[in-house]
């Protein structure tokens, strides 16, 4: 069984590094791609997909941009499981900051570069790590391209989708500030969790996943 793991927009394949998943499944990491200029959530996940060897059962878990396509993949692929982490599964879940960027077009004045220089500023402060983990997250939005990060701020602010699939399985800290829990239905409640706890908490976030693949992959998981 494999399962592929979708990292948030300023992360990529070492947000996972610390998680502890059964040993039997297969990892396999979705490494993000330049989206099209003007591409959609909805296409973005197309263009992804090749990635995936949807012939054979597989599990997707996506974290914060990575759960928005990971939901999308959800109804392309037909997946055994998806899940979500620190994200949204439709517009409505996101925070109301992303409404109003859509309405005033703030995101097609903004060059990627303040993106990210507002990204590797911002982030220290409205989700703060230990002082361990602060180079890594340095390091994963510094290696960023702007223009990646430019046209999947585009990318959300302007995802269309309204419904998902009531399968997916939302797992949420009550102390994300970026995805603030209030807007979400969530499955699993991670007290004090942040955005970034699926790296700063892995030990208790590895038991949340390795439970939900004990049922749907039909075989005991440790527990970590």
């Amino acid at each position: 069984m494999k399962i592929y793991l979708i990292p948030g927009q300023g992360a990529d394949y070492r947000l996972f590094g610390k998680l502890s998943l059964d040993p039997s499944l297969v990892v396999r990491n979705i490494d993000f791609e330049l989206p099209e200029k003007g591409s959609s959530m909805n296409e973005y996940a197309h263009q992804l997909s090749n990635q995936i060897d949807s012939t054979e059962p597989f599990i997707l878990v996506g974290v914060s941009l990575g759960g928005m396509i990971a939901t999308e993949m959800n109804e392309l692929l037909n997946p055994i499981k998806t899940i979500v982490v620190s994200s949204a599964k439709s517009r409505n879940e996101l925070p109301r900051l992303y409404t109003i960027q859509s309405k005033l077009f703030l995101y097609k004045i903004i060059p990627g570069w303040v993106s990210k220089l507002g990204a590797q500023f911002l982030q220290p402060i409205f989700e703060p790590v230990g002082t361990s983990d602060k180079p890594v997250f340095k390091e994963m939005l510094g290696d960023k391209n702007p223009v990646f990060l430019k046209r999947t701020i585009e990318m959300i602010v302007n995802w269309d989708r309204t419904s998902y699939d009531s399968s997916i399985i939302s797992i949420h800290g009550d102390k994300d500030n970026t995805i603030p829990i209030s807007n979400v239905n969530v499955d699993h409640i991670v007290k004090k969790g942040s955005h970034l706890m699926i790296y700063t908490r892995a030990v208790e976030l590895s038991g949340i996943l390795n439970s939900i693949l004990n049922t749907s992959i039909g075989h005991k998981v440790p527990e970590t």
